[in-house]
């Protein structure tokens, strides 16, 4: 029996892994006609290729897709975890140092949320990390205002409904008062948008300020608001099974720090 299936690989994989965009994005800049192979554009992502393919984006010619590569990135508030924003409000990959190359964000974190946002250069990489089934925890420290009981919170810890979408059960912890306001740890595994204030809320207490301290094995520990860290390549490779760079870089670009501190892990992978 002959195999039809065509050689090589997915236009929008191809353009993911090499860090153009991810899948979802490549799809839509091809259906933009963004995309030409072999002197062709094309218009449908319906397309394998191979190496000996010559595929250009916007004018620029898409080479071999550099080793994967992972970031740590300690977001402050106010930025979007976007490329664009429509409403022309700062991004995050417009506060990244200049000598970055291309990344995109594993997941998001909301333009009110702060803390660790990994990035990476690996379209494959980013899917193989906001899989569910990863089942990697995310670790967040979370200010309410006021306090709430051990009851309320076991509504969390049991997994609850609201609006109409369950989430699966969160490990919380109390860890003390201060003032006005309370804090607790919460960690979660799937993520969905907005998990941790739409919970919270359906308890009877608003978040004033949401901080990711660790995804899965990797944590923020001492990284300063605004600066990036690339993780060594074992850890990339110890942790994921991939390949990375030998000799990464750290690259720092400090923004300007919250007025009001809180606590975070003290460790994160190296």
């Amino acid at each position: 029996m002959s195999n039809d299936t065509p050689a090589g690989d997915r236009i929008a994989k191809v353009l993911s892994r090499a860090g153009i965009a991810s899948r979802r994005e490549s799809e839509r800049m091809i259906e933009e006609g963004r995309v030409s192979v072999n002197g062709k554009t094309i218009t449908s992502p319906a397309l394998n290729i191979t190496s000996a393919d010559k595929v250009v984006v916007d004018g620029k010619r898409v080479g071999e897709p550099d080793p994967a590569r992972i970031w740590l990135y300690n977001k402050p508030a106010g930025l979007v975890t976007s490329e664009r924003d429509e409403r022309d409000r700062p991004t995050v990959f417009g506060a990244l140092p200049e000598n970055m190359p291309r990344v995109m964000s594993v997941g998001r974190l909301d333009i009110n949320s702060e803390g660790l946002l990994l990035l990476t250069n690996d379209g494959e990489v980013k899917r193989k990390l906001e899989l569910p089934s990863t089942g990697w925890l995310r670790r967040y420290r979370v200010r309410i205002n006021g306090s709430v009981s051990e009851a309320r919170l076991d509504e969390l810890r049991a997994g609850i409904t609201v609006d109409g979408v369950h989430y699966q059960p969160m490990i919380v912890t109390f860890d003390r008062q201060q003032g006005a306001n309370a804090w607790l740890t919460v960690s979660i595994r799937e993520g969905k948008n907005r998990e941790i204030r739409r919970t919270m809320e359906a308890i009877g207490v608003i978040v004033n300020r949401l901080i990711r301290v660790s995804y899965g094995p990797f944590q923020i520990g001492n990284l300063a608001q605004g600066e990036v860290e690339e993780l060594k390549s074992r850890v990339v490779r110890d942790q994921l099974g991939l390949e990375a760079r030998p000799t990464p870089q750290r690259t720092r670009k400090t923004a300007p720090r919250p007025k009001n501190g809180a606590p975070t892990g003290k460790n994160r992978s190296r």
